[in-house]
């Protein structure tokens, strides 16, 4: 390989805001979130499903259709 073409690879810890601290490696020093795995609601199942119908039965109520 050529010298000092790869960026330097290092231990990084990741924080969320919930306060969840994940190490892992990268090329990044220390990396700040919003969301990770802990407090996501699609991880957790908190993640509110849309079972309303899709366009067609939309249009359906709206025009007063079937």
């Amino acid at each position: 390989m050529k010298a000092n073409l790869h960026p330097e690879f290092k231990t990084t810890t990741i924080t969320c805001a919930c306060g969840n601290v994940i190490e892992v490696g990268s090329t990044k020093k220390d990396l700040k979130v919003d969301v990770c795995s802990k407090c996501h609601g699609f991880w957790t199942g908190n993640l509110k499903q849309n079972t309303t119908g899709g366009r067609a039965d939309k249009f359906k109520k709206k025009y007063g259709i079937g």
